[in-house]
């Protein structure tokens, strides 16, 4: 089957009504295919509701053209969770999405990530902090990953691109819309310096329900969770939830007993999340689980036929006898260089790549940059 008739099973597949991910990634488990689920989902259409009967007889033809013509366009890709570049840190989400919309840098999905939430309405006081931590922990190396909504995600989102570094917003909506509609300024941003991600197909409107869906994300993607300001309702609470029962990190800054906005950082800390006071802490504390990430990644793009034909076999020794790394360190030298740079002088696909600088920039033997640029460090 060539790719675009693949794709095309792919969005008839995710856009059958009432098919949620735990049943579809079941079906991909013992069907083997795309191509093989949908033929399974036709021959049974009987046992499915009568939206989904309708949908798999006659698919909107329009609307698969539409969203063929989406992921067309540059910086648009469907990641699927069948792929070896699928972000393993999603594995352990409750219900664990099977595809993503992306519109950007969808290997930012495999870098380190924090992800900073809190109040829609945050005080001035809570998007200075917010704002201080993002951009510390950008610098340190981390991505910066919320929700793209008012107050301290968008806070956050800004910090990090106002510091020349990515950012990536994990949303409500399909990858075409823009909620809160005004910021579409900052999701343009994003486009070009950091991703957007949906597991909604283009199209689709913001619901309330669709919110809590994406937060098991962004808990999913990140190493840990900061909460800045969090009334005793708010999502982020349910963020910072999720987190936790994923084996997270779940950060939270204290507040005045006086502050509305504080009640709920000081339940999570009675619950059990860590106090910081500093961003340094939290980059103390995800080191370890930053490198492990990095490790994993490392063999699951190595593990994976396709990279390894592209990279070749590492050697018995691990990466630091594989001549692809070495191959890599040798083309980066030590002026700074970005990643389609890299890409272009090592014939590698980005995604290999970006596994691969993130395996050297853990071990000490690279830096990572503004900019999306990366240098070797002296005496490497």
């Amino acid at each position: 089957m060539n790719k675009q008739a693949e794709l095309r099973d792919w969005l008839i597949v995710l856009r059958t009504p009432r098919l949620g991910p735990v049943g579809l990634r079941e079906l991909l488990s013992s069907a083997g295919s795309i191509s093989q689920v949908l033929a399974q989902l036709q021959r049974q259409a009987s046992s499915l509701d009568a939206k989904a009967q309708a949908w798999l007889k006659q698919p909107d033809e329009a609307r698969i053209a539409a969203d063929l013509a989406w992921l067309a366009e540059p910086g648009h890709q469907l990641l699927r969770c069948t792929e070896a570049d699928f972000p393993p840190q999603l594995e352990s989400v409750p219900q664990p999405p099977v595809a993503l919309f992306v519109s950007g840098d969808a290997s930012l999905l495999l870098r380190p990530q924090v992800a900073i939430v809190g109040a829609r309405n945050a005080t001035a006081a809570g998007q200075s902090t917010a704002r201080t931590f993002a951009n510390y922990l950008a610098q340190a190396g981390f991505v910066i990953t919320s929700g793209l909504a008012d107050g301290i995600d968008g806070v956050a989102h800004e910090a990090a691109l106002d510091a020349g570094l990515a950012t990536v917003a994990v949303i409500g909506t399909g990858p075409d819309r823009v909620y809160p509609r005004r910021h579409s300024g900052l999701s343009a941003r994003m486009e070009a310096q950091g991703a957007l991600v949906s597991e909604f197909p283009p199209g689709t409107a913001a619901r309330a329900d669709h919110f809590p869906r994406r937060n098991r994300i962004i808990a999913g993607l990140s190493l840990g969770t900061l909460v800045v300001e969090a009334g005793l309702q708010s999502g982020s609470l349910i963020t910072a939830r999720l987190a936790g029962e994923q084996g997270r990190e779940v950060f939270a800054v204290p507040g005045s007993i006086h502050n509305p906005l504080a009640r709920g950082c000081h339940r999570l800390i009675r619950d059990g999340a860590r106090l910081v006071e500093s961003a340094p802490e939290i980059v103390e504390t995800l080191v370890p689980a930053a490198r492990a990430l990095g490790t994993e990644l490392a063999l699951r793009l190595e593990r994976a036929p396709a990279i390894k034909a592209e990279r070749g076999q590492a050697a018995a020794g691990g990466w630091r006898d594989d001549p692809e790394y070495q191959r890599l360190l040798e083309v980066l030298g030590h002026d700074p260089a970005a990643l389609d740079e890299l890409a272009e002088r090592t014939g590698q696909n980005a995604s290999a790549l970006s596994s691969m600088l993130l395996m050297l920039e853990l071990e000490g033997c690279i830096e990572g940059l503004p900019g999306g640029r990366y240098q070797r460090l002296p005496g490497v």
